[in-house]
């Protein structure tokens, strides 16, 4: 509990200001205390009061709050109170209190938890105020507050320690409220649109619905292995097939993965199902979703992500390879047509060119360097570094085609290395390999692809949808090539779920569904860097002494 003699010392110190306080009379733990109003209610109501008005109406209050600043002048003192993220200065005057209360304001400490009864005044510099008539000891901060909590260079300080960064810090209170607020947003925008919200298990007997690592369980009851949801699609298509033609559900997902700005093991998703729809249907509710929840949440469709300006309320769309082609890098040599994402042969050949070009590219850069690369600062250092992990990334896909055979998994390979980072405004990227997509309906007209998108903001996926698949012979014969994928060391590719092929052959009738990632679009809409500045109590490395720590890495995750 305590980090060092310092904090041992001072808990000591307090607990004996506790017995001061009981001997005054005081309950040190009470169990309640009767209000008139929260500060924030006063702050709304008279904030705005001219002090003539305030005086002739004489508005007796009895409000609660934690002591944020405490300065005395005698026999009287002003204090701060906080609550719910808002201020009111308090007046405390010894012969208002009497001398038990002003013995107990002296006792009082930063932090401490207080109620007090009087009536909202102005002081001479216009600050509104309650002059205190008593004061009711509530609780007490046994540690002392940080002087200044928001400036400290350990981040993780403020992750680990939320219940000290929420009070201390107010902007971070308000990106969880406005959390709140884009998830009331979202369940407002289905029930109007005759979505039914349900619930579906967290713990399952098959892993299915997305591609990612399962934390496991055990039931001892039943002696069952399960696992904690990876995505819910599978018991939602259940609830079509059952006849709930539009469901969504707000739910909770698990992935056993690395951890970075953008990914935590435990992340919170929108999914939703309308029957009778397609992915070009989604699409366009998609954008619609998304400016509605801006409205709602921010009063506009702009947002400030970093050091961008994102506008909500315009979207672009891209086919995979028309984004892959749109954004490929001159380093890398011409721009590819299309045709070259037809076969595996087209692939290599791509692949193989766009290598030998980056790597002339750094040996040219090298050459007006004296042999090195630019240094940090100089401003070619940005595209030889990428040129670098360009070529990192095209040999591991070549490296894959040629081990997997599988052209449609390095056509997604490629578009996430050469396009992603660029997708900051709005975009929605649509029609994806078959061999990325075991739950998604092939295309007409091209049958190694299917009609999915994702859509991007930021610089990264937001959600994914699809036309889902409903032939339950064809989504057999999928499952059992992603148990060979499975076999062939992909411990990410999906199990056979006999249930759901079985469900599927009572009839699911065309259906649309997509899932959206609530932490990415909060930290969107709240300007937020960090996924870890928009959960309240993230998945952090375990300090010394709680345990070994665990590496924090960059993770891919579908619909995380």
């Amino acid at each position: 509990m305590f980090e060092s003699e310092f904090e041992r010392g001072l808990f000591a110190l307090r607990q004996e200001k506790l017995k001061q306080i009981a001997a005054l009379g005081q309950q040190t733990y009470p169990h309640s205390y009767k209000t008139t109003h929260t500060l924030p209610e006063i702050r709304a109501k008279y904030g705005q009061a001219a002090t003539e008005t305030l005086e002739a109406e004489r508005v007796n209050v009895s409000v609660a709050g934690r002591l944020m600043a405490i300065r005395g002048q005698g026999k009287a003192g002003f204090a701060h109170l906080q609550q719910n993220g808002e201020r009111l200065q308090i007046y405390v005057r010894q012969d208002a209190v009497g001398e038990q209360g002003f013995a107990l304001y002296k006792l009082l400490d930063l932090g401490d938890h207080i109620g007090v009864t009087g009536y909202l005044f102005r002081t001479r510099t216009g600050e509104l105020s309650v002059h205190v008539e008593t004061i009711t000891f509530l609780a007490k901060a046994m540690l002392a507050l940080p002087e200044k909590y928001h400036g400290l260079s350990d981040t993780e300080l403020r992750y680990r320690q939320r219940y000290v960064d929420l009070f201390m810090n107010t902007e971070v209170r308000e990106v969880f409220v406005k959390r709140a607020a884009v998830l009331r947003a979202l369940r407002k925008f289905f029930d109007e649109r005759g979505y039914l919200e349900v619930e579906t298990p967290m713990m399952q007997p098959i892993a299915g619905g997305a591609a990612a690592k399962p934390f496991t369980t055990h039931h001892n009851a039943l002696d069952l292995d399960l696992f904690l949801r990876i995505a819910p699609e599978l018991y939602l298509k259940r609830l079509v097939v059952g006849g709930l033609d539009r469901v969504y559900e707000i739910n909770r997902n698990f992935r056993n993965e690395g951890i970075s700005t953008q990914h935590n093991p435990e992340f919170t998703m929108l999914e939703f199902y309308q029957a009778y729809a397609n992915y070009h249907d989604l699409m366009d509710l998609t954008e619609e979703l998304v400016k509605f929840v801006a409205m709602e949440v921010n009063g506009t469709t702009v947002a400030n992500f970093g050091d961008v300006e994102i506008d909500l309320g315009k979207w672009r769309r891209f086919s995979m390879r028309e984004a892959t082609i749109e954004f490929w890098p001159r380093e890398a040599g011409d721009k590819p047509h299309s045709s070259a994402f037809s076969n595996k042969a087209s692939l290599e050949i791509l692949l193989t060119g766009a290598m030998k070009c980056l790597k002339s590219y750094l040996d040219r850069l090298r050459e007006q360097n004296n042999g090195l690369l630019p240094a940090s600062f100089e401003p070619e250092s940005k595209r030889g570094e990428r040129a670098n992990e360009l070529i990192g990334a095209f040999g591991l896909a070549l490296s894959d085609l040629n081990k997997h055979g599988s052209s449609g998994k390095t056509i997604a390979d490629l578009f996430e290395a050469v396009a992603e980072e660029y997708l900051i405004q709005p975009t929605i990227i649509y029609d994806f390999p078959l061999a990325v997509s075991p739950l998604s309906k092939v295309k007409p007209d091209e049958p190694e692809w299917v009609e999915r998108f994702e859509f991007y903001i930021g610089g990264f996926e937001v959600g994914n949808a699809f036309s889902e698949l409903n032939d339950p012979a064809d989504q057999r014969r999928r499952f059992e090539a992603q148990i060979t994928e499975r076999e062939r060391g992909d411990d990410e590719a999906h199990q056979m779920d006999e249930d759901y092929v079985r469900a599927l052959s009572y009839g699911l009738p065309p259906t649309a569904g997509e899932g959206i990632g609530i932490d990415r679009l909060t930290m969107i809409l709240t300007g937020s860097k960090s996924i870890r500045d928009v959960i309240l109590f993230p998945l952090l490395r375990p300090t010394q002494g709680e345990g070994e720590s665990v590496a924090l890495e960059s993770s891919p995750s579908h619909r995380n």
